[in-house]
């Protein structure tokens, strides 16, 4: 549908080998887009920043500015993390930072390649929101080294985006979800726009497949947005992902059958690739402006982003590709502790990201770094909707004592319970018009909760007509026949600092089980975080 190429933003063609991640960049001039010269600078130095972080927490246990020559005893002793999707999260991070203070964006960020902790951690650090709420995560050499020294370390915090992220709703590596989770958190979040980035791994599984039905389901003007991207790095763990491999052609028409207008950006040069990124996504979000203010057909905008796995990061070793394979999707370099060689590409690696040029002697970030930054709750890691327990509003609940039924004797009154529940809940959503909801794959009446169709309708988006029953643009009741997206839903919902129901029965409650075990995992761990606000 729409191409912005990184040289000149009207085709996808990158152009000329790329430039390491220290090379400099071109001058605006030579390369057009939306940033002036002094903003594709400063975008270029943050990224750069964020690469080094990420970096150093997957391998340094010791000298994090790089002060002295790189040794074996600064290397840490088990080497974790995903570096292959990381560069890719920061470099989307940055630009949408940019847009959020030029559009005073109220905004969160789901990072569906969850194991790229690396990059959202180090974005939160550099823009003050870790340190925020960690205070003794400083801002300087000796909270660098404990931020690298945590991360993927028993007692640290884990190697995914997890509840210790701050800003994440969202848990990393567990496939299939993150766009049934942004879509949850903007129902009846109409300022809200939730950055939901999609691994091209992540892409194959099912309830992914299902998420993008969620528009459909979506009021412009009583929701917020959700802007998916579709990060195409090209590969698994060991394998290339199918829609990497699938042409740009055939896959704008299949989000074009699901409703979408693709916007693809796809290169490896970093000057030409932030100039479209930056269009692209400017374009988006004024597709997004339009369908809110009802304007032209509903076409919804994705971004599709092809770019180097592990890109900036070492291109081969030993003969063998590295950058844009599957060898650079967990640890490139992973024996720099038995092998010099090794030792001296990563300590070559990471000084080609300049960290002298970066962090004062401190060891802070520079202040072009942090001004790049939103701020106060406008920042990604600060944004209260991603605690949502900070906006929750108690539900005002119904009396359900005149609700009783009278049992003069034992079995002369047949009467099944889920028809006085249907009845309560009517009530309840009659007391809350805008703080709950209820999700259930078709199975309202089957449960016998109907009652609640006399308060409210089932939400539809797509035409209806006159045979229909109770179905509207206004309705509480959210149906469609999969419980994965059912659930993923109201995990949103909640999350952000609302109320609600997920109805169905037990032959089918077993499908998503594991995302029921997986949120109770995560509300177990959150009670253990005190900045953590309780949700419903």
């Amino acid at each position: 549908m729409f191409r912005f190429d990184p040289t000149i933003s009207s085709t996808v063609a990158a152009a000329g080998p790329p430039a390491g991640p220290g090379a400099g960049l071109a001058p605006a001039a030579a390369v057009r887009g939306p940033l002036s010269t002094a903003e594709l600078a400063a975008v270029e130095r943050c990224w750069r920043a964020a690469n080094y972080l990420a970096v150093g927490q997957i391998y340094l246990l010791e000298n994090p500015l790089l002060r002295q020559p790189l040794r074996v005893e600064h290397i840490k002793p088990r080497l974790l993390g995903h570096w292959g999707t990381s560069p890719g999260l920061s470099f989307l991070y940055l630009h949408i930072n940019r847009l959020i203070r030029k559009r005073d964006l109220n905004a969160i960020f789901l990072a569906g390649p969850g194991h790229g902790a690396p990059a959202v951690l180090a974005n939160a650090y550099l823009e003050g929101g870790y340190t925020a709420i960690y205070p003794e995560v400083t801002q300087d050499e000796a909270g660098m080294l404990r931020l690298f020294r945590q991360f993927s370390t028993p007692g640290g915090i884990p190697s995914h985006v997890s509840v210790p992220t701050p800003g994440s709703i969202h848990e990393g590596g567990e496939l299939g979800y993150v766009l049934t989770h942004a879509f949850g958190a903007v129902m009846d979040n109409p300022g809200l726009v939730a950055f939901a980035v999609v691994g091209d791994g992540e892409f194959e599984t099912a309830p992914l497949a299902g998420s993008w039905k969620s528009v459909d389901f979506l009021h412009p003007q009583r929701d917020g947005a959700v802007l998916p991207i579709l990060h195409l790095n090209g590969y698994k763990i060991a394998n290339p992902t199918v829609d990497a491999r699938t042409s740009d052609a055939r896959l704008f028409q299949y989000f074009a059958g699901l409703g979408y207008d693709a916007y693809l950006v796809a290169g490896d040069d970093p000057a030409a690739m932030h100039q479209a990124v930056a269009a692209a996504l400017e374009a988006a979000l004024d597709r997004l402006a339009a369908i809110r203010a009802g304007g032209g057909e509903r076409r919804w905008p994705i971004l599709l982003l092809r770019s180097p796995k592990g890109w900036t990061g070492p291109k081969e070793w030993n003969g063998l590709p590295i950058e844009g394979t599957f060898r650079a999707h967990q640890v490139p370099l992973a024996n720099v502790r038995g092998d010099a060689e090794q030792l001296a590409a990563l300590e070559a690696w990471m000084r080609s990201y300049q960290p002298q040029e970066l962090f004062d002697e401190r060891g802070a970030p520079a202040d072009d770094i942090r001004a790049w930054a939103p701020r106060g709750q406008r920042r990604m890691s600060a944004n209260p909707a991603a605690n949502g327990g900070k906006l929750l509003r108690p539900l005002a609940l119904p009396p359900w004592r005149p609700l009783a039924v009278a049992v003069p004797a034992p079995a002369t009154v047949r009467l099944e319970s889920t028809r006085r529940l249907g009845v309560w809940l009517r009530d309840l959503v009659q007391a809350n018009p805008d703080n709950f909801r209820l999700f259930c794959p078709d199975e309202l009446d089957s449960n016998r909760l109907s009652a609640v169709l006399e308060a409210t309708q089932r939400r539809f988006e797509l035409p209806i007509i006159s045979i229909d029953d109770r179905l509207s643009t206004d309705g509480r009741v959210i149906e469609v026949l999969s419980e994965h997206l059912c659930e993923g839903w109201l995990e949103g919902y909640v999350l952000t600092g609302r109320h609600g129901l997920f109805c169905t029965y037990e032959a089918f409650a077993m499908i998503p089980a594991s995302m029921v075990v997986q949120h109770t995992k995560w509300l177990e761990a959150a009670h253990e975080l005190p900045w953590r606000a309780p949700v419903a």
